[in-house]
């Protein structure tokens, strides 16, 4: 199975080595056909604290390095 790769746009650098991504998504509902934009945050392993707030950043599914993180960031979309 194919590991997650999702694009967003950091909202928090606080944690050391983490940082936390807000991925936006659109999906066309099943039933009422209507266009629907989601939000969803995820924590990610930044290793060199190298994103700040408001980077876009591409992130990919990993083995669980904490309790809730799963992702780790694989490059910038600039």
């Amino acid at each position: 199975m194919p590991k997650k790769v999702l694009n967003g746009i950091v909202v928090s650098d606080k944690g050391n080595k983490s940082i936390t991504v807000l991925v936006e998504r659109k999906y066309q509902h099943p039933v009422l056909k209507k266009v629907i934009k989601t939000k969803k945050k995820y924590h990610a392993h930044d290793e060199n604290n190298s994103f700040k707030n408001g980077d876009s950043v591409s992130i990919i599914e990993t083995n669980p390095i904490s309790k809730t993180k799963k992702f780790k960031v694989i490059e910038s979309n600039k």
